[in-house]
């Protein structure tokens, strides 16, 4: 069923009468049509990040309770979701995430209804393993490698030799996660799947510039020993 359905009508319909217009984005965001969620529901909830009075444990709840859907298309459009709020919303988003003992456990996830379910299950199952490492990385560092500075007077140009060990190996973890996305041009012919391979490109552009500073340090300390 490409449109939205019957169910997610009422899921928006009882957030809106428990007047949680932040729960009633994440659940317009996370339909079960088989489009990238709405730019309209996610600057929302990017907004909704900066505001003092949003409750970001219960959206980042929110959400995890649309990724335990069993369709594949409602829990990769949450994850989509939960990655744009990591990069584009307020860092205490990111920082519930990292808070977190467990995440996204979705290394089981399969979605038999047809065989595209079959197919894009791979893709979340890969998806959801880059968000943990993300996630696991800010917990480690205290901070996002997609945020910081980079260049000259960047992070990883000016970490000190303990740090930078501690970081580069955090980080190699982090690029693995994402390459091991292994998406191909052929399967860039869903919008749902084409607007997680942009988030994750984008990524992979500040982890290597983050590298490349951390290399350039690397070998600048050991020049000087």
């Amino acid at each position: 069923m490409s449109g939205q359905t019957l169910t997610d009508r009422i899921a928006a319909a009882q957030y809106s009468l428990t007047g949680s217009e932040v729960s009633r984005a994440v659940c317009k965001a996370t339909t079960h049509e088989q489009t990238a969620p709405k730019k309209k529901h996610l600057e929302y909830l990017i907004q909704a990040t900066q505001e003092t009075t949003v409750n970001v444990p219960q959206m980042a709840d929110t959400l995890l309770e649309r990724v335990s859907n069993a369709s594949w298309v409602v829990v990769f459009k949450a994850l989509i979701t939960t990655h744009h709020l990591m990069v584009h919303g307020n860092e205490k988003f990111l920082q519930f995430l990292a808070s977190r003992n467990t995440l996204f456990n979705l290394s089981n996830f399969l979605d038999k209804t047809g065989s595209h379910g079959y197919d894009m299950s791979t893709f979340i199952r890969r998806y959801s393993r880059y968000l943990n490492e993300k996630a696991f990385a800010y917990r480690q560092l205290s901070f996002d490698f997609g945020r910081v500075k980079k260049g000259a007077e960047g992070v990883m140009r000016t970490m000190s030799v303990e740090k930078l060990l501690k970081a580069m190996p955090t980080l190699q973890g982090q690029i693995d996660a994402l390459l091991d996305f292994d998406v191909h041009q052929k399967d860039l012919n869903h919008g749902v799947l084409n607007a997680c391979f942009l988030l994750l490109f984008k990524d992979l552009i500040k982890l290597y510039a983050c590298y490349n500073d951390g290399i350039i340090n690397l070998l600048a300390i050991l020049k000087n020993e």
